[in-house]
């Protein structure tokens, strides 16, 4: 990755205008001092002593003029835009959560253990059960965390269960269920759109229900994992993400949620107007499987295989290369192999380069042509052996859980 790193998600200046108007005010206007000479070339002003038909003041008087209060700007007068953003922020504030991540120190003086904050984000309510949604980074090596609702309300949190090559993590609170207000996600028949309006609420630098906008500047994007792999499908936004917005969400003009404020591309460190959300429909996908059994069922073609890649490396080859079969597995069924011993040393046997028509040049592109299929799926699997290639079919089975 290049110096331009992505930063997962106090300086501040403010310049404050402060405007008075009086309730009413009286010019008085003397026609002396304003009084201007008239050359040759120039207009002879409207009034001026000596034009025909129009009454001129005596020098000595002056003229009052009235000026009425301004009156403030009354709700309706808002343009629409900002109706929205009102509405949707009074929809959606009560859902949004701050998650403070804290460890335990020893204290020096007193010999005990003290917990000192580590951290903190967003999140957001997920149902009235208590299941709160953040971000994997925002939760990560917690040793304590704790989750305040709207209204300064802590409540101690636990983690039921994490997808870390998602970045997607779920906690949960012991709250009252009055208390808990479920964000509503996005129906997943309706494709976003660049340029689509995006509001997000977090809690940048501790800065609590905190409210930016933007649009959806771009779709489809691809950023770096946890775990050797891409988290595809990226929402692109320009609306300020800042570090402590991580976990919170990013809506759209209707109050739904459309992506997970996740990380952004910068520099310094601070909002350059380039963020990235993952997208409702994985987080739809996701969560509901941390909430049942606190895992995602993963699914593959029963092989071992190095995520490292290191003898593939070494051996300057593009695929992955199966390191073994999985005993009775959907491989060994479909007739794949693994290395082999010999008396020269390891052997390889077959080196997966694509599944279903898509090329597949490493363990990423393996991990997300596979990722979001179900058990009994079935899968063309190309795979080269020494110096020949062929197509096997390979229904897919549920993979057994890393203790």
């Amino acid at each position: 990755m290049s110096h331009d790193a992505f930063v997962p998600l106090l300086r501040g200046a403010a310049l404050l205008l402060f405007v008075g108007i009086a309730p009413a005010c009286k010019i008085d206007v003397d026609t002396e001092s304003s009084s201007a000479s008239v050359g040759p070339d120039s207009p002879i002003p409207s009034g001026a002593p000596g034009v025909p038909g129009v009454a001129t003041p005596p020098a000595s008087s002056s003229a009052v003029v009235d000026v009425p209060p301004v009156p403030p700007p009354s709700p309706g007068a808002r343009i629409e835009d900002e109706r929205n953003t009102i509405s949707v922020f009074r929809e959606v504030a009560a859902s949004t959560v701050f998650v403070t991540q804290k460890r335990q120190v020893l204290d020096r003086f007193s010999g005990t253990a003290v917990d000192v904050p580590a951290g903190s984000g967003s999140g957001f309510v997920w149902d009235q059960d208590g299941h709160i949604v953040t971000n994997y980074h925002v939760i990560e090596g917690a040793q304590a965390l704790t989750v305040t609702l709207q209204g300064d309300k802590p409540f101690a949190a636990r983690v039921v269960g994490a997808e870390p090559r998602k970045d997607i993590a779920v906690l949960k609170i012991e709250a009252p269920r009055e208390e808990l207000k479920p964000i509503k996600v996005a129906p997943t028949r309706e494709p976003l759109e660049v340029g689509q309006k995006t509001i997000a609420i977090g809690n940048p630098f501790g800065l609590d229900h905190t409210l930016t906008t933007g649009v959806i500047s771009a779709i489809g994007r691809q950023v770096d994992g946890i775990g050797g792999v891409t988290i595809r499908d990226m929402i692109q936004t320009d609306a300020a993400i800042n570090p402590g917005n991580s976990g919170g969400p990013l809506l759209d003009s209707s109050g739904q949620l459309i992506g997970m404020n996740t990380m952004i591309f910068s520099k310094s460190g601070s909002s350059a107007g380039i963020g990235f959300a993952v997208p409702s429909t994985t987080i739809a996908r996701i969560v509901p499987q941390l909430v049942k059994t606190g895992r995602v069922e993963q699914v593959g073609l029963g092989i071992h295989l190095d995520p490292a890649q290191r003898l593939e490396r070494r051996l300057r080859m593009r695929g992955v290369i199966v390191t073994a079969v999985m005993p009775g597995g959907a491989a060994e069924k479909a007739g794949l192999s693994g290395l082999t011993e010999t008396d020269r040393g390891l052997s390889l046997g077959d080196v997966i380069v694509g599944i279903d028509g898509t090329a597949v040049e490493d363990y990423d592109g393996l991990y997300n042509a596979l990722d979001g299929r179900k058990p009994g799926d079935k899968a063309k699997v190309d795979v080269v052996r020494g110096r020949q290639r062929r197509t096997v079919e390979v229904e897919l089975q549920t993979l057994p859980q890393a203790p």
